[in-house]
C-alpha cells in the first residue's frame, strides 16, 4: 500500500522560506501571487493491506517524527 502524508505550517506560524518563495517569484515577474506557504510531502510504502489500520499507523509516525505537531499539520492521503 502506497500513502502520501502532507505536512504543512499551521495558519498564523510564520513562514520565512514561504515569504522568500513569493518575493522571488515577483522579482521573476509572476505578478498576482500572494501568501506562498511551503510544507512537506512523504511518500510512504506500508506492506499493510488494511486501509483503517494502515492510516492508523501513519498518523502515529506524523505525531512522533514526520510532523511537528505544535506548529504543523497534516493530511494522510491513501494512494493504492
Amino acid at each position: 500500500m502506497h500513502a502520501r502524508i502532507f505536512v504543512t505550517l499551521k495558519n498564523g506560524v510564520l513562514d520565512p522560506q514561504g515569504q522568500a518563495i513569493e518575493g522571488s517569484l515577483s522579482s521573476l515577474g509572476f505578478e498576482g501571487v500572494d501568501a506562498v506557504r511551503q510544507g512537506k510531502i512523504f511518500d510512504v510504502k506500508l506492506e499493510e493491506t488494511d486501509h483503517e489500520t494502515a492510516k492508523e499507523k501513519l498518523a502515529q509516525m506524523c505525531e512522533k517524527l514526520l510532523a511537528n505537531t505544535v506548529i504543523e499539520n497534516y493530511s494522510i492521503e491513501i494512494v493504492d
